[in-house]
């Protein structure tokens, strides 16, 4: 006879006024590395899938919105505890000072729409302890979370992404 095993406690941080983890010295300055983590609503893990699946299905439709999120990457895992819940991680390098989701953009607002839907409110916030990276990538990296673009000094456009920098359109990011 096996013990049962005791229910995950969820405990989100406010995300008003939450200034996020402080950074170790491995994170370049102006970046901020996030782990998060959620639980899916239960009964909720088909359409946790269907959204994963859209994402995936519309990646191209994804990338224009990196540039004023300042998002360097984002990627999205799956993960079953040990009580049976299922949980959303997310792992982020941002510019600090990216923004959110912007729903007048389509696949922002479908995400948004799913990630109300989908998971519990919230996310509790893992804290970042190191980070490392080829020197190139980290300028590169570094580079994209301060500006979104790679290119220097405010120079133009995100051939990867379609899209048209701030330094561009004159439009403030985020």
């Amino acid at each position: 006879m096996t013990e049962p095993v005791p229910h995950i406690p969820f405990t989100p941080v406010p995300r008003f006024g939450f200034e996020g983890h402080r950074m170790p010295s491995s994170v370049p300055q102006g970046l901020r590395l996030e782990l998060s983590r959620a639980p899916v609503i239960p009964g909720k893990e088909d359409e946790f899938e269907q959204w994963m699946q859209m994402l995936n299905d519309r990646y191209d439709e994804n990338l224009p919105a990196l540039p004023a999120e300042r998002a360097v990457f984002e990627a999205t895992f799956r993960h079953t505890e040990a009580d049976g819940s299922v949980w959303i991680y997310h792992l982020s390098l941002m510019g600090a000072g990216g923004g959110g989701f912007d729903e007048s953009i389509p696949i922002d607002a479908e995400h948004a729409a799913y990630s109300r839907r989908v998971k519990q409110r919230g996310w509790e916030e893992l804290t970042p302890k190191f980070m490392l990276t080829p020197n190139h990538l980290r300028e590169a990296m570094t580079e994209w979370g301060r500006t979104g673009t790679t290119e220097s000094a405010g120079q133009g456009s995100c051939a990867q992404c379609g899209s048209v920098s701030a330094v561009e359109t004159d439009k403030p990011a985020g």
